[in-house]
């Protein structure tokens, strides 16, 4: 999060953040998500209970997920953050079944 995303971040535009409150990066993830509050961006956090109760001050949106195991949370909190993408793209009036510069082609030998 440093040099060029961190020039990125405005009041305009919100910082997506997944961090479960039992990764070994957390603490790391929300010195982040405080120089992302300094600087007048808003977070969507996508965590547990107990990261939410260790961000509450920082976040603008939050999505609470039940403790999960580290080896699963990956295949687990990629939902939302594909659901919030899709209804993004919907709410943009982006065709989400015909995306633009994606090159579809069989290959058969």
């Amino acid at each position: 999060m440093k040099h060029g995303p961190i020039a990125l971040i405005d009041d305009k535009v919100p910082v997506v953040v997944v961090a479960p409150g039992n990764d070994p990066l957390f603490e790391k993830n929300a010195s982040n998500i405080q120089e992302t509050v300094v600087r007048g961006g808003k977070v969507f956090l996508i965590t547990d209970e107990k990261g939410r109760s260790h961000l509450a001050d920082h976040i603008e949106w939050n999505i609470v997920l039940d403790e999960i195991h580290p080896f699963i949370a990956p295949i687990l909190y990629a939902v939302p953050v594909q659901l919030l993408a899709y209804h993004v793209a919907v709410a943009k009036g982006t065709d989400v079944d015909q995306p633009r510069n994606l090159a579809k082609s069989v290959t058969v030998e």
